[in-house]
């Protein structure tokens, strides 16, 4: 494409982003990214951010930051493959093995390179993919480039999901099958059907993959994530998760077999061929597991958030869909309320960002609000109060 003709395909596009009110402004903020944000000169209510448990705030997390680069450096300075491996590394990865009770682990850049590296170091165009249709764009992205056949089942749905793993079972076409579905679904909040799924995946002998980049530090013993929720622990052959979320930092790791995990670090690309996580990421990372194994008290007050968030928006009357999480949507008829929406709720002192129109159905399009651990009821009931307003003026309550 020429100069003028990549203008001329960006002036089109956004413009039309901007027409159809789904053009997203990028918010910038001068402070962390805590409960009460700072933006334009104004204190917020933050309800927009995924930093479940106030981690990426906590001073121990800070302190674990700063040491660990006075003692290696700012970066890795090297992949893992060459000069990038320091022992810190294999200190992180024992402990999230131990954390999500499988034998080993492999820590990435961020869980997108997760999904990127581990989906095309086993699947190729010889294989097929069973993907649930709300599954993460990064999956999505690592299906394609995989080259696998990539077969999508409604979602949540068991009685699709067995049709057509037998039938792909039965077609003789594939040299291995995997069924990949989200832990925790970002979008509406609720929980896969792991157990089915598995029960699925022994009896047809599939690859299990469940990414629980919302279900670490979130479900599970002490959030250890979707295997001890749903008491299959060695049962799922692939966990993915991220580090960016209820850990606080940033970066990602799967866990699995130990043969797995030799073979990732030999075959996966975002880890051959980019840098590896920084030393004060690695040492953040560790000390936030540390405290995710010395007390529940940080995931009880989220999940209590959680509660109170969701019982009080569906009293006013809002749809808040099926979460089984903290996760709380507010589902709007289009995109188009839904951004005024979010904007009205600016003026009132809340931050809640309406989800990206590539990620939903324009139809389905929500408010996808995430109490945290740090919210107290005095900022909830400000954020409810604002709801409750901007509910009454536009006419949706």
């Amino acid at each position: 494409m020429s100069g003028k003709a990549l203008q001329k395909y960006l002036d089109k596009n956004l413009k039309d982003m901007k027409e159809q009110k789904i053009y997203n402004e990028i918010s910038v903020f001068s402070c962390g990214n805590g409960p009460i944000i700072r933006h334009d000169g104004k204190e917020l209510v933050n309800l927009s951010s995924t930093n479940y448990l106030a981690l990426s705030n906590n001073p121990r997390i800070i302190e674990a930051t700063i040491k660990a680069t006075e003692k290696y450096g700012a970066g890795s300075g090297g992949t893992r493959a060459l000069s990038g491996s320091l022992d810190i590394h294999e200190e992180l990865e024992i402990k999230l093995a131990e954390l999500v009770n499988m034998e080993a682990a492999i820590t990435f850049q961020s869980a997108y390179n997760c999904n990127i590296g581990a989906i095309v170091a086993i699947m190729d165009s010889h294989d097929a993919i069973l993907s649930d249709t709300y599954n993460h764009s990064s999956i999505i992205d690592g299906c394609i480039i995989s080259g696998a056949k990539i077969i999508y089942y409604e979602h949540s749905s068991v009685k699709d999901l067995r049709h057509k793993a037998k039938s792909a079972v039965d077609s003789g076409l594939y040299n291995k099958i995997m069924v990949i579905t989200d832990g925790i679904f970002s979008m509406d909040g609720d929980i896969a059907k792991i157990q089915d799924i598995v029960d699925i995946a022994e009896e047809l002998d599939l690859i299990t993959y469940v990414d629980d980049a919302h279900a670490i530090g979130v479900i599970g013993q002490n959030g250890s994530g979707s295997g001890t929720h749903h008491d299959l622990v060695g049962k799922i052959d692939l966990q993915i998760g991220t580090l960016s979320k209820a850990i606080g930092v940033v970066g990602g790791y799967v866990a699995g077999s130990k043969d797995l995990i030799e073979w990732l670090k030999r075959k996966s690309s975002p880890f051959l061929f980019s840098n590896s996580m920084t030393p004060g990421a690695v040492g953040a990372a560790i000390e936030a597991i540390n405290i995710l194994n010395e007390s529940t008290e940080l995931i009880d007050k989220l999940w209590h958030n959680g509660r109170y968030l969701k019982r009080e928006l569906k009293k006013i009357g809002f749809d808040i869909g099926q979460s089984e999480t903290p996760i709380t949507p507010c589902i709007f008829s289009n995109a188009e309320i839904a951004q005024q929406f979010s904007q009205e709720l600016l003026q009132e002192g809340v931050y809640a960002k309406i989800l990206s129109f590539s990620t939903i159905p324009l139809a389905a399009a929500r408010i996808r609000n995430i109490p945290t651990a740090a919210h107290d009821e005095e900022m909830l009931n400000r954020a409810i109060k604002a709801y409750k307003t901007v509910g009454i003026n536009m006419g949706i309550i």
